[in-house]
């Protein structure tokens, strides 16, 4: 039996650990002993580790009794645990969301002779892997994501409830976000062209630009139009706004009552209590993936494929672990079946091109009840 460790025991990491312990043998670490004797109660078949992954020595060590590693660290910690694991010789799977270019470690993989399939979430993650299989089909001209993880009962003034740290949310916030259109990127400032977008089950909801489309801007530069957008309900944006703009985002110390604090930390402990998720609070999901480009008769062809995705009463696993977490244990599945092994560093598209992998993660997706329902329209 194949062994697998995931790095962090997280919302995601817990319920990734959950599915993939019904056919492997599964470790789990974290440097939070609550969290793990939390999902060691829960589920007693998985293993629990007290790790500290920053401890890089101590963290390759650790790895070299396993078969495959799935990082599912905070994102600050992700590019140098990705570099540690790669430099432990090891395969890995990555979710942790990092800001740095991954690719910047693909010679270093290739050296180790490790695969390192990376951003392996909902978004990024499917949206890249729908893209890359659509790029062997159609000759795309555009591709946009819109996305957002929220509440299914709204509480005023945000709205919204973070499923992960708020201050990965606050990034989300701050972040230039990145666009390509007529083939030049474009740089524009977080929570810009707020526009309203109606969806089926969910009814108006907010989209803003967001720095979402991280690694596509590289490997696929061909497509002229390309966006990511976030979603919210809609006057999310405003309050967001607000805060921003009075400097509660700051990550500079001020001095108050002779104690030194950055605004952002003050901001992300307040935040955390009005975000935090709570353990049975029902949230959802919801994605639209659009391409659009020539088909192989010369016609222009929309393809849209829809994610509704709720929290579920009977694993109570939420729905953005779910979406988030089965994408990558797919790929983990389909790295140990021997569907994909080429070795460097792959985002999602490098992956989805390939037809046999992109039928392996949305059957496998199917299987779990994580649907995208697929669209398609010939517009001239």
């Amino acid at each position: 039996m194949n062994k697998i460790i995931v790095l962090g025991a997280g919302m995601v990491g817990s319920a990734m650990a959950k599915d993939l312990v019904v056919k492997y043998h599964v470790t789990v670490s974290d440097l939070n002993i609550n969290v793990l004797q939390k999902l060691k109660s829960q589920t007693p078949n998985i293993e629990t580790l007290h790790l500290d992954v920053t401890q890089s020595s101590k963290l390759k060590e650790t790895l070299q009794s396993f078969d495959l590693v799935i990082c599912a660290v905070p994102g600050f910690l992700g590019f140098e645990t990705l570099k540690t694991i790669i430099e432990a010789k090891k395969n890995v799977i990555d979710i942790s969301f990092f800001p740095e270019n991954a690719l910047e470690l693909d010679k270093l993989a290739k050296e180790n002779n490790v695969t390192a399939i990376v951003d392996c979430g909902v978004a990024p993650g499917m949206g890249n892997i729908l893209l890359g299989y659509y790029n062997e089909k159609l000759k795309l001209t555009d591709f946009e994501c819109l996305v957002g993880g929220l509440p299914k009962q709204k509480k005023w003034p945000f709205c919204y409830k973070a499923p992960f740290s708020p201050v990965d949310v606050i990034e989300e916030y701050t972040r230039p976000a990145r666009y390509v259109e007529n083939g030049k990127v474009i740089i524009r400032e977080a929570l810009s062209d707020c526009e309203y977008v109606d969806f089926n089950r969910v009814g108006t909801l907010e989209s803003f630009n967001s720095d979402g489309l991280r690694s596509i801007i590289y490997t696929m530069p061909h497509i002229p139009n390309m966006k990511e957008k976030t979603l919210r309900y809609p006057g999310h944006v405003e309050y967001i706004k607000v805060l921003k703009s009075s400097g509660f985002f700051n990550s500079e110390t001020i001095e108050v009552h002779k104690t030194k604090i950055s605004p952002l930390e003050f901001t992300s402990k307040i935040l955390f209590n009005e975000w935090n998720l709570e353990e049975d609070e029902e949230e959802m999901t919801i994605m639209r993936i659009t391409l659009k480009g020539k088909n192989e008769n010369g016609k222009i062809e929309e393809v849209v494929y829809n994610l509704y995705d709720e929290y579920c009463p009977k694993t109570k696993i939420s729905s953005m672990s779910r979406t988030t977490g089965y994408t990558a244990t797919a790929a983990a599945n389909m790295f140990l079946e021997g569907l994909f092994n080429k070795k460097g560093i792959f985002p999602p598209e490098l992956v989805g091109k390939h037809e046999t992998c992109f039928k392996f993660f949305m059957n496998y997706l199917k299987e779990r009840n994580v649907n995208y329902i697929k669209t398609s329209n010939i517009l001239s």
